[in-house]
């Protein structure tokens, strides 16, 4: 059971279906042997792995953790998953960076440490340190799929998009046709407004695609094709036939319905699903209050419903939550861009997108930063068109 753990994490690069997976035959690992404490370690850091994207996995995580602690606390993968708990659970990145180094001595030639110590670098906004880090990593372990698709993000946070598409490549060498790492890719055809090239990456995303980059990505890409029919069809059949992973992905994706049918002109069907996704985000954000990423999206469906006190409340919440992560803080303020358009004020929205296109941070909105290309092509903005700032924001023909 654990080895089919070990191998249901790497069927997909940052696929919460294959985590979830490996969760199932870990948790199985340790039934069959409750002192089996290297599968408690990988319990806990899978489970820490899963937040907060993909729901509140603290507690689960945090009691993997505990055991694997009494039953072997010296193992090298045991201070791995206190590691990973303090990064992905507690957003304790000077903590977490210590337990890195300390367990780097443990594991010198290990690629996963200098992997994750440039990921806690982009959240203090170390941009070099963390190109530098990754580096390491890479050299210590070329043909690691994950880390390469998890350097390539990093370069398109910082804008350096052919850097990017570079490793996305050699990631498909070893990988060829993962639907995960086509769809990153698309993402930066798009934020250069190269909607052919990313058309033929998302060619064969459907519905039923089990994975949570890609079927996004596609309904971007139709959303910039102004093919909001199509894109609302895609979100029903997934909606009729697919089974989600989580209920945050299921509110999420309720959002996303919301958007576009109210790009089709449907209303009260817009407001249907953005009432759906209230529901289900709403029960999230009161149970996990520390959780930006459900909050996120219920600012947005509270903004559909046309709820201005309350979208503007949770927007502002998510820049509280946010205020100390360098690389996703700036998405928060990304995201009340979105709220503030929905409510008419144009000069706020326009002067935070000003803003976000000179600096390097993860978007709340797209698969790469804001792009003059993503202002042109996102019908989103369409309310700032005839804004003169807003034409010049748009007018940079580099992306």
């Amino acid at each position: 059971a654990y080895l089919r753990g070990l191998a249901a994490e790497g069927e997909s690069i940052h696929s919460v279906y294959s985590t979830q997976k490996a969760i199932s035959f870990y948790k199985r690992a340790v039934h069959l042997d409750p002192t089996f404490g290297l599968a408690w370690s990988r319990l806990s850091r899978a489970h820490s792995s899963l937040y907060p994207s993909f729901g509140d996995s603290t507690q689960a995580a945090k009691r993997a953790l505990e055991t694997a602690q009494k039953l072997q606390p010296d193992l090298p993968e045991t201070v791995l998953a206190l590691a990973q708990y303090q990064y992905s659970e507690l957003h304790d990145y000077d903590a977490a960076r210590k337990t890195f180094l300390r367990v780097s001595k443990m594991l010198p030639g290990s690629s996963e440490i200098p992997a994750v110590l440039a990921q806690i670098a982009r959240h203090q906004g170390k941009w070099e340190e963390t190109v530098a880090y990754y580096g390491q990593a890479l050299v210590l372990d070329p043909r690691n799929a994950e880390l390469l698709t998890e350097a390539a993000d990093n370069y398109e946070d910082l804008r350096r998009f052919d850097n990017a598409l570079k490793l996305y490549d050699r990631a498909l060498d070893i990988r060829p046709n993962d639907a995960d790492l086509l769809a990153s890719k698309a993402g930066i055809y798009q934020a250069q407004g190269n909607l052919t090239e990313a058309a033929k990456c998302l060619v064969n995303v459907n519905a039923l695609t089990p994975s949570y980059e890609a079927v996004p990505a596609k309904v971007a890409q139709l959303v910039f094709e102004r093919n909001y029919r199509e894109a609302v069809q895609l979100l029903e059949t997934r909606f009729a036939q697919f089974q989600f992973g989580s209920e945050v992905e299921l509110g999420i994706f309720q959002e996303f319905l919301a958007s576009s049918r109210l790009l089709t002109g449907d209303i009260p069907g817009a407001k249907a699903s953005a009432e759906q996704a209230r529901h289900i985000l709403q029960v999230l954000c009161k149970n996990q209050p520390d959780n930006d990423f459900p909050a996120i999206f219920l600012a947005r469906a509270y903004a559909i419903l046309g709820e201005k006190d309350s979208a503007y409340k949770e927007a502002e919440r998510v820049r509280a939550l946010l205020r100390n992560d360098a690389i996703r803080r700036p998405g928060a303020e990304e995201n009340l861009a979105l709220i503030e358009i929905n409510f008419g004020d144009n000069a706020r929205a326009i002067s935070i997108l000003a803003h976000l296109l000179q600096i390097p941070y993860q978007s709340s909105i797209y698969a790469t930063p804001v792009t003059p290309a993503l202002l042109r092509l996102d019908p989103t903005w369409d309310a700032l068109r005839s804004d003169p700032t807003f034409q010049k924001l748009c007018q940079d023909k580099t992306h």
